[in-house]
């Protein structure tokens, strides 16, 4: 890859921000030139010669492009060059998509540097990089890694060597790779392949190459011999191209190992068998003496600059030098000072060779263009295309800029390297003479408003004033701001920049409160509102705070007038947010939430609509029973009575308003709710409803089932008594794995203690942060006796003990399966109780026990009891067919763990039978039994129930046989419905959304007859106490159909009305309007009849709807027949010359003339016999007025006519009418057929003269044989 240009990055970035590309002039015509015909190669530039464009496709870059000279500024731009033969992606349709895209994309991430992608006519790649030095040289280096093919060669060594080239512990490969950095992959063990890859650059792939063959070398069993051969030598021995000594190896079967030119070892290594080893050294031998006998040298000096020229790619050009004329051409290394170049080979072969070195070396030359390095951008243009236009025409020229310096320097071909600095030199003469610059002093603090927001206002200033504005970065606190461009536009973009600054020097800024909470929605989703207020306020800059810094300032700034009236609009919208965030919550059993989201999110949706409000509801796995609904405070209100109706209507619950005075409700709910949670708690989930504070209400509403709302309004009230009259409290403090214990089992000792001292006790919830608090509430006297009570329950809670107790080693298992859930229970329950079993494999039957003496005890007593449970335990069958087994299990198995956890049994389902149909099946035969033994005894019961329709149950007897009725009765029954089937179908609804809404809501099942069977039964399946629901509400929906089946017929009554067709367009009106409205008027529908159907009487109009609304729509109808049949036509002669005119522009005029008198005018089309024939239509009156108007029009728009034509007859005819010179044609100069009067110009038709591209030409065959 050879690098074409090098940019500075400051220059890129300011031709990228939209400066337009000046065109430049490279040469000027004068007046007398631009008279005379062009030249035949002017007008018909000849395409390239084959041999040449061969020779610029097949060169590749060399090996001294990649040199790319030293850059002095830290920040540049390269452009890169991957020929069409060296890309790795060539996928010409997807051009900036695809892997090529993605790996651009990848390299800019992991650099920092900036590329951009083009192609070039060649189907090349250009690529431009911006950035860093480091990061250009990365970015680069990734570019020829993954973009461009790199070389890989093959090596075949014996298996037996590969861990030679390893080394140990791999350090001998990677020591390789990082030697001649390449990448070396050796087969694995396990593959039978010698074949050992190297990728990298061709130089590389030799060095390893070498190494790896001398590895082998080495350790081959077979004849190795080194030979001394001078270096000098070396490249006799290989041959051009190395075709000698492939040749050699070929021919003997030895393996001859040449060190390349960069390893400066001089002894070649011959590996293979003694015999024809002894050939090639011999022949090697022959080869080397005769070249040192006949051979002799001569220096010459070189620039070493050139030096590379003659090297050429990848060293070809020393190749084809040796190839044509014998000689080896010795360069010295690229890091030596020296120039000398040395020829080495036969006398008479030297004096040609000389000429091809310095033909070489001459090939290609260097040189610089003064240009001011402000130009440097401009000289690029936008996106490099100024130099683009130089660089396809001459793609080995490689121009280079460097910032901060006055010269371009330019490297390649001589020939193209002094078209391209005519071509620069014109381009800055032209700039020098167009462009101007100018600099102004701008305080920095200013130079942001200057840029504006994405660089809106200094993107349209550089676009108007088509100039270039660079203005330097904040961390240089530099005032000084740059314009350049075209000397008017600078002027004028000076004028409004200065101008821009004044203005900010008058602004003012202004701070708004405005809450943090608010800040998200004033900006909007992607800040789409907060760009409509930028948009209406464009002169004022609004800056909200970081949502770090927690702050509610927002910062205004612009013009006074324009800050005041934005000011104005924000505390506005700020005041709609604050009234449509008011916010309530409603506490819903977690039973009805699916209820109130309805089917598909209906209900919900809704509500939500209809009452304008965001409503959000708790997640289906959170034990939150609140939903919450936000917007204006009316509008909750009447969604919360909407969700608390549904809940009402679903459920038997009760609602009770008690009266307690408002200065006792803070004290009530308690500290964070815990007082009133406890209440709701210890009355079954009751939802307790305080009015908002500050409302003066003294009114408590209790909502739940009835006896529970009757509990906690005594509760309530009792509390608020004691609040009155004189209420204490007290916090005590207990680890919180002791409350469980201090509660008691189902709350027995809290009450025990609550009702001997009549204090309330408030344990913290699961949210609670003091998660050891303990809140006691009462008297004086009753809080003091229960904190006694508690302390000292706490206490004994406080002396760990430890104790044993024998289990049988055959109940450990019990205890100690699922990660010992059992003992985590007990552990839970009793204040946190140590329980330790013996290790599995022990028979030992001790367990101990650890913790407070209490805990230790009922611990104790629970795993005596769970010991009992377990001895006790019983298995019994439940048969219940397989089919029904999914719906006794639930949703995710949900019933059954319900039955599990309220009974404490086990019930394990049977595996699924796979093919029930397939039950009965030939019995085999096994061990030579007869199959027909094992047979018998299922034939004797063939009522016995199935193995898979047996549920197994166990746990204590009784607990077993209630967990077996509760089974029982999950089990789905059938009822049968008789519904008409004609109906069905409605039921159904569409795409089954009927049938799914009642199913969903009643939880069955309904099963519909296939339409064949014309069956009336429908069948319900479900559990017995929804049946009657469901089927109530299916009865419900077909009175519903039958209703709506009896309104169709009434709406099916036709009536004909027999109206004239040449009324029916009146009828229809103007694209349906006077038709449409009779249709939504009288709620009917009227169908005209089919102008194509001959079978159809053309008079007839049918209505269709209910009776009344027909006779209706009829005599509206006959209205406005009677109407029109009052209505005459008559013509009227209108010279067509006004028609346009009094028509207006699309109709507007005719169509107001129209609706002025009422009338309906039309206008002969355009071949019609009588040109001039306009018809008007309407009430007599009404058209007699109308005529006399367009008449009246028809006489003054005709004058204008009549004025214009005259006119026409003086005016002087146009150019192209005038009597025109007979015209020469297209006169070329020095065209091939005026070269001789002998030949003919070329025959257009000729496909030989003139061939297609790409295309097999025959020669012309003439009848008297081949021209000659």
């Amino acid at each position: 890859m050879s690098s074409v240009a090098v940019l500075t990055q400051e220059s890129f970035a300011e031709h990228r921000s939209g400066l337009v590309p000046q065109q430049i002039k490279v040469a000027t015509l004068t007046s007398e030139e631009e008279s005379d015909p062009p030249t035949y190669k002017d007008a018909f530039p000849p395409l390239p010669e084959k041999a040449a464009c061969l020779e610029n496709a097949q060169e590749p870059a060399g090996a001294w492009s990649n040199k790319i000279r030293p850059i002095k500024a830290s920040v540049i731009t390269q452009v890169f060059h991957v020929p069409l033969e060296e890309r790795k992606y060539k996928d010409m349709n997807q051009f900036g998509e695809g892997e090529q895209a993605k790996i651009c994309l990848e390299i800019m991430q992991r650099t920092g540097a900036h590329l951009e992608l083009s192609l070039a006519k060649d189907q090349g790649l250009s690529i431009m990089v911006s950035g860093k030095l480091d990061a250009v040289m990365k970015a680069r280096k990734d570019i020829v890694a993954r973009l461009q093919t790199q070389a890989s060669a093959t090596v075949a060594i014996p298996k037996e060597h590969h861990r030679f080239v390893i080394g140990k512990n791999g350090e001998k490969l990677q020591d390789l790779e990082l030697k001649t950095a390449t990448k070396i992959q050796i087969p694995r063990p396990d593959d039978a392949s010698n074949q050992i890859r190297i990728t990298g650059t061709k130089e590389g792939i030799e060095k390893a190459r070498h190494e790896v063959l001398l590895i082998s070398a080495e350790q081959d069993k077979r004849a190795v011999e080194r030979l001394e051969v001078e270096k000098a030598f070396h490249p006799f021995i290989a041959g051009p191209y190395n075709r000698l000594v492939s040749e050699i190896m070929q021919e003997t079967g030895t393996r001859i190992n040449i060190p390349p030119p960069s390893v400066s070892r001089t002894e070649i290594v011959f590996t293979g068998e003694k015999e024809q080893l002894a050939q090639a050294v011999a022949r090697v031998k022959k080869i080397y003496e005769e070249k040192k006998k006949k051979t002799t040298t001569i220096a010459v000096e070189v620039r070493k600059s050139q030096h590379k020229y003659v090297i050429g790619p990848k060293g070809n050009s020393l190749q084809e030098i040796l190839e044509r004329t014998g000689v080896s051409v010795e360069i010295p290394p690229s890091d030596s000072a020296s120039e000398t170049v040395i020829l080495r080979g036969e006398p008479e072969k030297l004096g040609q060779a000389l000429t091809e070195v310095y033909a070489k070396a001459n090939s290609f030359t260097v040189s610089s263009v003064s240009a001011p390095s402000w130009l440097h951008r401009f000289i690029i243009g936008k996106k490099g295309q100024n130099l683009a236009k130089i660089t396809q025409q001459m793609p080995k020229v490689h121009i280079e800029f460097t910032e901060g310096e006055d010269k371009i320097t330019l490297e390649g071909p001589t020939e193209d390297v002094s078209v391209a600095q005519e071509q620069i030199e014109a381009m800055v003469k032209d700039l020098i003479n167009r462009m101007d610059y100018v600099e102004i002093n701008i305080d920095h603090k200013f130079h942001r408003h200057l840029i504006g927001k994405s660089g809106a206002n200094i993107n349209r200033i550089k676009d108007q004033c088509k100039v270039s504005v660079r203005i330097p970065p904040d961390s240089e606190k530099s005032s000084l701001i740059r314009i350049e461009g075209d000397p008017q536009g600078v002027r004028q973009a000076k004028r409004e920049l200065l101008e821009l600054a004044s203005r900010m020097e008058n602004e003012r800024t202004k701070d708004l409160i405005i809450e943090q909470r608010f800040h998200r929605t004033i900006i909007g989703q992607k800040g789409e509102r907060i760009r409509e207020i930028r948009d209406k306020f464009p002169e004022v800059i609004i800056n909200f705070p970081d949502p770090a810094q927690k702050s509610d300032i927002v910062q205004l700034r612009g013009p006074k007038n324009e800050v005041e009236k934005c000011t104005k609009y924000m505390q506005k919208m700020v005041a709609d947010l604050v009234e449509n965030s008011y916010s309530i919550s409603v506490p819903i059993f977690k039973q009805f939430h699916k209820n109130i989201i309805g089917k598909g999110g209906a209900n919900i949706k809704k509500i939500r609509e209809e009452s304008n409000t965001k409503i959000d509801l708790p997640a289906e796995n959170s034990n939150s029973e609140t939903i919450v609904i936000t917007g204006k405070r009316a509008n909750c209100e009447a969604a919360r009575s909407r969700i608390l109706s549904i809940q009402k209507d679903l459920a038997n619950i009760a609602e009770v308003e008690v009266s307690i005075p408002a200065r006792l409700h803070n004290s009530l709910i308690g500290t964070k709710g815990r007082l009133i949670r406890s209440i709701m708690e210890e009355c079954g989930g009751v939802h307790i409803h305080f009015p908002v504070e500050g409302s003066g209400s003294d009114t408590v509403v209790i909502r739940g089932p009835s006896s529970d709302v009757e509990k906690a309004r005594k509760q309530l009230l009792h509390l608020a008594e004691e609040k009155q009259t004189k209420s204490f409290t007290v916090d005590i403090r207990a680890k919180p794995e002791y409350h469980k214990f201090l509660i008691g089992k189902g709350g027995g000792k809290i009450r025990k203690v609550r009702d001997s001292t009549g204090a309330r006790i408030v344990f913290p919830a699961a949210e609670d942060r003091e998660q050891d608090l303990i809140t006691i509430i009462g008297t004086e006297a009753a809080v003091r006796e229960a904190q006694r009570e508690l302390e000292a329950l706490i206490q004994s809670l406080d002396n760990v003990v430890e104790d044993c107790m024998l289990v049988d080693p055959k109940h450990h298992r019990h205890f100690v399966i699922r990660r010992g859930q059992v003992l985590r229970e007990i552990a839970e329950e009793y204040g946190g109780v140590m329980v330790s079993f013996p290790r599995s494999g022990t028979q030992s039957d001790k367990v101990t026990l650890k913790g407070a003496k209490d805990c230790v005890e009922a611990a104790k007593k629970r795993i005596q009891e769970i010991i009992e449970d377990l001895e006790a335990q019983v298995t019994i069958e439940c048969t219940i067919p397989q089919k029904f087994h999914r719906s006794v299990m639930g949703p995710k198995g949900s019933k059954i763990q319900q039955i599990t956890r309220d009974y404490n049994v086990q019930i394990k389902f049977p595996d699924r039978e796979e093919n029930p149909g397939h039950s009965v099946e030939p019995a085999v035969h096994e061990n030579g039994e007869d199959a027909t033994e094992g047979r018998e005894g299922k034939e004797a019961e063939p009522g016995s129930p199935r193995r898979c329709d047996i549920i197994i149950i166990s746990g204590r007897k009784e607990k077993c046989e209630a967990a077996k009725e509760a089974l029982e009765a999950l089990v789905p029954v059938t009822i049968e419905v008789e519904v008409p089937f004609d109906l069905h179908r409605y039921i159904i609804g569409q795409k089954g959304s009927g049938i799914r809404k009642m199913m969903d809501e009643f939880e069955v099942n309904i099963h519909v007859p296939a339409p064949e069977l014309q069956s009336d039964i429908i069948a319900i399946t479900g559990l017995a106490a929804n049946l009657d629901r469901a089927k109530a509400g299916l009865l419900e929906r077909v009175k519903e159909l039958q209703a709506e089946q009896e309104d169709r017929a009434l709406r099916s009554f036709k009536l004909s009305v027999t109206v004239d067709p040449k009324y029916h367009p009146k009828i229809i009106g103007r694209k349906g309007a006077v038709i449409t409205q009779i249709r939504l008027e009288h709620d009917v529908n009227i169908q005209f009849p089919d102008k194509d159907d001959g079978s159809q009487p053309q008079d007839q109009i049918t209505i269709t709807g209910y009776e009344k609304n027909t006779e209706a729509a009829r005599d509206a109808i006959l209205k406005i027949v009677g109407e029109l049949e009052q209505m005459v036509s008559e013509d009227v002669p209108l010279d067509h010359r006004v028609h346009a005119r009094i028509i207006g522009a699309r109709g507007k005029a005719i169509r107001k003339i129209m609706d002025e008198f009422k009338v309906d005018i039309r206008f002969p089309q355009s071949g019609a016999p009588d040109p001039n024939c306009v018809t008007v239509t309407g009430l007599p009156e009404n058209v007699e007025e109308a005529i006399d108007h367009i008449l009246s029009l028809e006489e003054e728009y005709l004058a204008d006519v009549v004025d214009s034509e005259a006119l026409q007859l003086h005016m002087k005819p146009p150019a192209h009418e005038e009597s025109r010179a007979p015209s020469k044609g297209f006169v070329v100069r020095d065209a091939p057929w005026t070269a001789s009067s002998s030949e003919k110009a070329p025959d257009m038709s000729s496909s030989e003269e003139f061939p297609s591209f790409g295309a097999q030409v025959a020669p012309k065959t003439l009848p008297w044989g081949p021209k000659r």
